[in-house]
């Protein structure tokens, strides 16, 4: 068991800063604080809507890119020592980012300044599927990569 636990402490750690962004110090007040400043300096005749849409997207973004990072990593740990790509390994890892997701939301209810939004876990799972499509376009071309004999099959 402490072989399989080393294949999933890349999810440990992306799953502690993603709980970490979900504290009040990363609220969108507090990010505004920052972002709308240097968009305003990036983007001196736009107007504060539009600033605040841009701030909006930028949030959206790395809620995209968190879980896409969490989904790769959890992969890893579903995968383990195992190569290649299975589609029960990619719904798995779906499983668990969804769930993840579900949980991150809930957790922000109790925050203050923050609240908890499906539409931010739908974020979230997009995030999750579409690194899910990137391993798996990496999996399928770089199938050379795995050590003779220790490819999967990739049907599921």
């Amino acid at each position: 068991m402490p072989n399989r636990l080393i294949y999933w402490i890349p999810a440990i750690c992306v799953a502690v800063v993603i709980s970490t962004f979900s504290t009040h110090y990363f609220s969108g007040e507090e990010t505004a604080r920052v972002f709308i400043p240097i968009l305003h300096w990036l983007f001196p005749g736009a107007s504060l809507h539009t600033l605040s849409r841009m701030h909006t997207v930028i949030r959206k973004l790395a809620h995209v890119t968190e879980f896409g990072i969490f989904s790769t990593a959890v992969f890893h740990g579903v995968r383990g020592e195992r190569y290649g790509w299975k589609l029960r390994w990619a719904l798995i890892t779906l499983a668990i980012a969804v769930s993840y997701a579900g949980l991150d939301e809930w957790h922000q209810s109790f925050v203050p300044m923050r609240e908890a939004r499906v539409r931010d876990a739908v974020v979230d799972f997009t995030g999750a599927v579409l690194a899910q499509v990137f391993v798996w376009s990496y999996a399928k071309f770089h199938r050379h990569s795995a050590p003779a004999g220790k490819l999967q099959d990739e049907t599921a």
